[in-house]
């Protein structure tokens, strides 16, 4: 269940300042067909910030997501062994916009179970949940 609490082990400034990067490059996003921009920021475990925004296209099927666009950049700079500890999700709509399901599932796999994922709530507050919180019954491959 999502919960509007700050993570104890992150400080508010460094929250604040996830957010207002997801605000900034949500200005990049390339959203020509439905005008909802979105930029997501990750702060990596090793303190590493990498953003995304949403790249639309006229088949929407083929559209990344502003969170899959930042996991996407963060692996392509530090490898396929990073962790998010913490995401920022912000749109320029006003609107509520907590990640998709593909997307739940793509930060699930690079997660742990408490990294923590902000969202606009659509009231200009922000919603906060824990990865495992949002996607409980995550696709998992065991061998």
């Amino acid at each position: 269940m999502p919960s509007s609490e700050a993570s104890p082990d992150l400080l508010s400034g460094q929250i604040a300042g996830l957010h207002q990067r997801a605000v900034t490059v949500a200005h990049s996003a390339y959203a020509p067909y439905s005008q909802f921009r979105v930029g997501a920021a990750l702060l990596l475990s090793d303190g590493n910030i990498v953003t995304g925004c949403n790249v639309e296209n006229a088949s929407y099927r083929l559209t990344v997501c502003a969170e899959q666009a930042a996991i996407a950049a963060a692996v392509a700079l530090h490898g396929p062994g990073i962790r998010i500890r913490a995401i920022a999700i912000a749109n320029l709509n006003a609107a509520a916009s907590p990640p998709c399901g593909a997307c739940r599932q793509t930060i699930h796999e690079f997660s742990t179970p408490d990294t923590l994922i902000l969202f606009p709530a659509g009231d200009d507050s922000v919603t906060q949940a824990t990865a495992a919180e949002l996607l409980p019954a995550a696709f998992l491959i065991r061998s």
